[in-house]
This record gives structure tokens, sequence and C-alpha cells, in this order.
């Protein structure tokens, strides 16, 4: 996310880091800078004048240059002032004061409307909640099919009627399973088209009246830039949305609709969505986002996918295993699994404080390529191989190499960075190892 912005945003901030002390024309050519780069970015003309104008007035008030570490000052504001136009503090769904709350998901086509009910209804699962999927978009029969496959593979009732039947008389239907089944979430996947029109807006805002959604929320392509705010503007004035799902973060290396869509409209951000797999949504946190942007990580973010992806028992197996240095092939073999699960090799990295310079330069799909590389490898392992290595000689080297359809030289490889890591592990298992990745993280 954001690679253009952030990579110039970092520029100009360590530039300034590099003086001992700032004076005000300084601060103007860092402001001019940032100012070239929002303005890159597709960022609305209107949130980058606010923003450079609230930065220049809290670098003037703060004393920033009578400071010993001007540029750190500098850096405080410029974060402070990019979560205020991201909306400060995160907006979490409400739910309604009688079960069950209704989600109306409203939006474009192709703007990934019914993916993304998906995802929301896997969320509030994650979440304690009993959902219910709803399949109301009648226009695009294919999306009530890819709603009833997303359903069944995410394990998610699907209440879905046929395409000819009026969505009015389908969400009526719906609520009443919904009470049947005892579903505290409803989550209503509407009609979209290819553009926005009186009888469209029409029909969604009697859909609004029936039903009486506790949230309407409007998903829109991140990657559209401007049309994005503008399309937020016109679903706002039309019939009143609650908040917004940010789509295709993950492919967005400028960011002008995440940094201009809440600051234009008013309507805060609840999700963005960041891949394609099912638990690619992530909550819509202002500070987190702006620490993003300014290559500062996301650590909070990436313990929050640790703990629900890591399963607590085998981390406890594996941290004794550690203990007495017997951490073998089949262990690297579930952390990588694990990290699969977490999400893009890439993703994880930008959340790394410093390391988002890093995640640019890993070529796109390559990290997992190499994950199932190294899974394939260890896989045409036997039982007793992966753990006990050493006995794996040369023409064993070869057998698993054709199995894996690799190379010995990646067979070698991976041995050699295994023994890497063994060594490491015996030394650390004579000190005090964290419990899991969290720990790791927070040491």
């Amino acid at each position: 996310m954001f690679e253009i912005l952030t990579e110039k945003l970092s520029k100009v901030l360590r530039s300034l880091g590099s003086k001992g002390r700032l004076s005000e024309k300084d601060v103007d050519e860092a402001l001019r800078q940032m100012r070239l780069a929002l303005l890159e970015a597709d960022v609305n003309f209107k949130v980058v004048k606010s923003f450079l104008a609230r930065a220049k007035e809290q670098a003037l008030t703060t004393k920033v240059f009578e400071s010993l570490t001007p540029a750190q000052q500098i850096i405080k504001i410029v974060n402070e002032e990019l979560t205020n136009i991201l909306g400060g503090e995160p907006n979490h769904l409400k739910a309604a004061s009688h079960s069950p709350s209704i989600v109306m998901l409203v939006g474009l086509q192709g703007s990934g409307k019914t993916t993304t009910a998906a995802k929301l209804a896997l969320y509030l699962r994650h979440s304690g909640q009993c959902p219910l999927l709803v399949a109301a978009d009648t226009r695009r029969p294919a999306a009530i099919d890819q709603l009833v496959v997303l359903g069944k593979q995410l394990d998610i009732p699907v209440y879905n009627e046929d395409a000819n039947i009026a969505p009015l008389t389908i969400c009526r239907q719906a609520l009443k399973q919904a009470k049947e089944i005892a579903a505290t979430w409803v989550v209503i996947d509407t009609q979209g088209r290819l553009h926005i029109d009186k009888a469209m807006m029409k029909e969604l805002s009697q859909l609004k009246v029936e039903i009486k959604p506790s949230e309407v929320l409007l998903v829109v392509d991140a990657m559209t830039g401007q049309d994005a705010v503008n399309i937020a503007e016109e679903f706002n004035r039309s019939m009143g949305l609650t908040g917004l799902i940010l789509t295709k973060m993950d492919g967005d290396a400028r960011g002008g609709a995440a940094l201009s869509i809440k600051f234009v409209t008013g309507v805060p951000v609840k999700f963005i969505g960041t891949g394609e797999k099912a638990n690619a949504l992530e909550v819509f946190y202002p500070d987190r986002l702006a620490s993003r942007i300014l290559g500062m990580g996301d650590i909070l973010t990436l313990i929050e996918k640790a703990e629900k992806t890591f399963d607590e028992q085998r981390v406890k197996q594996l941290e004794k295993k550690m203990r007495t240095a017997d951490f073998d092939l089949e262990d690297l073999l579930w952390q990588l699994r694990q990290v699969k699960k977490m999400g893009m090799l890439t993703q994880l990295v930008e959340m790394l404080p410093g390391f988002s310079k890093l995640a640019t330069n890993i070529p796109n799909g390559s990290e997992e390529a190499q994950m199932r590389k190294v899974e394939a490898i260890i896989l045409s392992m036997t039982t007793e191989e992966r753990h006990s290595p050493s006995i794996i000689d040369g023409s064993r080297r070869r057998r698993i190499a054709k199995g894996s359809g690799t190379t010995t030289r990646d067979v070698n490889q991976l041995l050699n960075q295994f023994y890497h890591m063994q060594k490491l592990t015996k030394v650390a298992a004579k000190g005090k190892l964290p419990k899991n990745l969290m720990g790791m993280l927070r040491q």
C-alpha cells in the first residue's frame, strides 16, 4: 500500500533528520516537497491545502525550532495531521437496539461488493457474532451464485432466491430466517450498476427505508482515486451513508482515495480490503495507516494477525522444542503455513517499522513462489528425514529434488538455512525465549 507516497514522504523526513537544527526555510521546503508528493498521489487539492496549513501552524506553535530534536517533532506533527485527515478515531460498526442488526452494502459493479460481503460476514463471526448473508443483487445473477459459493466455503449461511424475485421481498424473507436461526447480524449484498443513475439510487433508497439497516456501507475501489471520492459523495448525497469500505488497498500505490475520502465526504472509512483472501479485511485505524504511510510500520495490526492465526497450544509445544534444540523441518513447515495464513509476506513486512522499503523490493508474487518451493521440498522428504535432516546425504538430496520439482542446489540451500536456524535456536535456548510471535514483536 502507498509505495510511491511512502517512499517520497520518507525521503523528505530523512532529509530533515540529517540536519541538527531546522530553520523556518527548512520546514517550508519540506512542506513544499510533501505538497508535491501528495498531489502526485492524487490526493484532493483541498485536503492537501488543509494538511499543509495545519502542519505549518503546528510547527510554529510547538516551538519546533527550539527543540533538541526538531526533525522528530516534525515527524510527530505530520503523523498527527495525517491521522486527522484519515478520520482521527476508528469508527466501528454500530449494532441495532434489537437483534438482528442489518448491514446494507451498496456500490457500483466491479468494486468488490459481493466478496466484501463474505469477508465482512467472516469478520463478524470471528468477533463472536452469528451472521447471515443475503444475496439481493438480482441485477447480476452471477452475484447470487458467487455469494452462495463463498458462503459454503466459509461455512456461513446465505439466504438466496431466484433472480426474478424483487430485492425487497428477498430481504424481508431473509430477516424472517435470521430470526429463526438466531442470527445477530444480516449482511445484504445489494444490486449495483456500471454507473450511477437516478433509478439505481431510487431503488436502493426505497430498500433502505423498508429494511431500516443500522449500517449503510459503500464499497468502493481505492484504486480509482478521485473517482472513488466522487462516487462516495454521490451515494452519500442520495441515500445517507454511515460508512465506507475501501477495497483493493493492497494494489493502491498512491493512496489518493484513502487520504481524501473522509475529509471530502465526511463519511468515515470503517474497513479496508487488503487482498483476495477471505480474511483480508481490516478494521480501519487512521493512526495505524498514517504510521504505515510514513514508513513507521504497524506493529499492532501485525500482532492482531498473529493472535488470530497461531494455535497457542502448538506455539507452546514449539517453544519447548526450541528450548531443547529439537526444532526440526516438520516444525519449519508448520511455521511457513502459519505465515501463509497471516497474509502476503510483503504486507507483513510493511507493518514492521523501517521495513516498508524492503517490501517494495520483493518482486510481486515471488514470496509465495519461494514458500511453495520450500514446502514442496520438505513434503518430498520422509518423516524420518524431516525429524533428522542430518541423514540426508547426496542420493537422498537428488531424490528430494526430483520429487519436489526443484534442483539439488535448492535442497542444499534450504538445508543450509535450516542448520543456520538451528544454531540460532540453540543460542536462544540458553536465554529466555519469547512465548510466541507477540513476544518476539514486543521484545
